[in-house]
């Protein structure tokens, strides 16, 4: 049997550590790299047998003055964080902008990168003029209620269900 190995404490010197966060149209290398890492965290939709391709979606997303537009929070040359704010989402086409797609790389959870990028997809929300933004998480739902986000339903995704959020900007 192999001995476990002790997970890498968030140390305060990691903790909060601060990203640079660009658009993907400034980054345009990184997109093969972003949609690895989309396929991987979401294989049900962008996997083999799945609806979406990742690469297309993101391609798509390389925009900064119009929807969609995704963000990625770079330490360095390194992406370890990625959003989007789109127009629409599947489960709730009534309503808009949306945030989606955040992922922060395992290696770097718990250290403040997903806050990070939840502030700056607002910021690019309210630089568009929007007054409201909506989320759907499986896994971000504490991170947004801890910045002022409120629940306001629970929709199911390809993975199960998942807690519909909301903010105003």
């Amino acid at each position: 049997m192999q001995p476990v190995r002790p997970v890498r404490p968030v140390t305060p010197e990691r903790r909060g550590q601060p990203v640079t966060i660009r658009h993907l149209c400034e980054v345009p290398d990184a997109l093969p790299t972003v949609a690895r890492a989309y396929v991987t965290a979401w294989m049900p939709y962008y996997g083999p047998a799945g609806p979406g391709n990742a690469f297309e979606d993101l391609a798509g997303c390389s925009h900064k003055d119009q929807l969609p537009i995704c963000l990625l929070a770079m330490d360095g040359d390194t992406v370890v964080g990625t959003v989007s704010l789109r127009d629409s989402s599947i489960s709730h086409p009534d309503v808009s902008p949306w945030g989606t797609a955040l992922l922060v790389l395992p290696e770097r959870l718990g250290q403040g990168v997903g806050s990070q990028l939840v502030a700056a997809l607002e910021d690019v929300a309210r630089e568009h003029g929007f007054k409201k933004l909506y989320m759907s998480t499986d896994t971000a739902t504490v991170l947004l209620l801890k910045r002022g986000w409120r629940q306001i339903d629970t929709a199911q995704s390809l993975r199960g269900p998942v807690a519909v959020c909301m903010c105003d900007l």
